[in-house]
């Protein structure tokens, strides 16, 4: 009897086995496939990247290429930490909605309902017009190169998200009446910082440590304000020159605007987060609809991209999908959530694909490589063809 249960175990064993090795053959092609994609792009003492591939919450593919800084020649990995850029807005827009779940903020209030004496005009600018772009705000950006002028950029002090609120309140309208067109704005995710400081009592880097950071476990993550906290296994931010050659562009006079783009994270606290969206850690799956739901206008009707977006200017004006803090149109018939960023020095994104629970994310710290074409390459390998 103990010899025929020996040899059914044995069995057994051969049977699981000879299952395992078509699995994991796959499984290394796969990597292969992924590895062959960047290494055609980077060099090994190079400014690089680092590259997350998860579905269903576990990791397929995580690599780092290249190099975090020059002067040290530190190699990128999974605990690198890069500068989102705009990336962040979708931590701005769950702290926004976290205060909403607190029952301290409606999406309804407006800017001269939060801020007291701010202009006539944010009457009519909503905390829903801010997370969707659709306020109207001028650009932060465009207001300090008047300001400033001809001044060389190393020479122009950095606002911060106070600053970009103070500019605001120094204007007399907006480029549209809010609600009735979309455009890109960075002005109003500062200003949404300004909010979350306002109605949580606390600096808007503490709330997203307190609220979002600590709690999905995202213990490297931090909004980076020089002075006051640092940045641990920090990658720096590099641009290529015609020649080649690379050089440290780490910091702008926009740098230190937390609300828009901020924050420096990993990939393995970008897997977290990932872990948190999907499990709903933070907020319930009917809190995160208006985040994932395409905003439309006043009139009901879809917004569309601003005349001069397309790089065909022969082209149709294209429609924006955009939530709180996510563009949301689809790919090759797949659901999808994502947000680029780009800054001095860093360029990344996040790719959220509902059908299969994929996430694909590249960091670079680096701007001649452009992440979200790189992930969409990922994204044909790994997502199944659709008929």
């Amino acid at each position: 009897m103990r010899r025929n249960r020996r040899i059914l175990l044995a069995f057994l064993l051969v049977a699981g086995m000879l299952l395992f090795l078509p699995a994991r053959a796959a499984n290394e092609d796969l990597k292969q496939q992924l590895d062959a994609i960047f290494t055609a792009v980077t060099q090994p003492n190079d400014p690089g990247l680092a590259v997350l591939v998860l579905k269903n919450g576990h990791t397929e593919f995580e690599k780092g290429y290249g190099v975090a800084e020059l002067r040290t020649r530190a190699k990128i990995d999974g605990k690198t930490n890069f500068r989102l850029a705009s990336f962040t807005k979708q931590f701005t827009a769950m702290a926004i909605m976290l205060l909403v779940h607190d029952g301290k903020l409606r999406y309804d209030q407006t800017l001269a309902d939060l801020f007291p004496g701010f202009p006539a005009y944010g009457k009519t600018i909503t905390v829903r017009n801010l997370l969707t772009h659709t306020s109207g705000l001028l650009d932060y950006g465009d207001l300090m190169m008047k300001q400033y002028g001809d001044t060389p950029m190393e020479k122009i002090p950095q606002i911060k998200d106070a600053g970009v609120l103070d500019l605001m309140k120094k204007q007399s309208g907006t480029s549209f009446p809010p609600g009735t067109k979309w455009e890109y704005s960075n002005s109003g995710y500062a200003v949404l910082a300004m909010v979350v400081e306002k109605v949580s009592c606390k600096p808007f880097g503490d709330f997203l440590h307190d609220r979002i950071f600590l709690p999905a476990g995202m213990k490297q993550t931090v909004a980076y304000e020089n002075g006051r906290n640092e940045v641990p296994h920090r990658a720096y931010g590099h641009s290529k020159s015609k020649d080649g050659t690379f050089t440290q562009t780490d910091q702008s006079p926009t740098s230190a605007v937390l609300g828009d783009g901020g924050i420096y994270t990993s990939l393995e606290d970008i897997a977290r987060w990932d872990d948190a969206l999907r499990k709903h850690t933070l907020l319930s799956e009917k809190e995160m609809q208006p985040a994932i739901t395409p905003a439309r206008l006043n009139d009901g009707s879809l917004p569309y991209f601003p005349t001069g977006e397309a790089a065909d200017p022969k082209a149709a004006p294209r429609q924006v999908e955009y939530g709180f803090g996510w563009f949301l149109d689809p790919y090759q018939g797949y659901t999808r959530s994502y947000h680029d960023g780009g800054t001095m020095g860093f360029r990344t994104t996040i790719q959220r694909f509902a059908e299969g629970h994929w996430t694909i994310v590249v960091l670079n710290n680096r701007t001649d490589l452009d992440p979200d074409a790189l992930s969409l390459k990922v994204a044909d390998v790994v997502l199944p063809k659709k008929p």
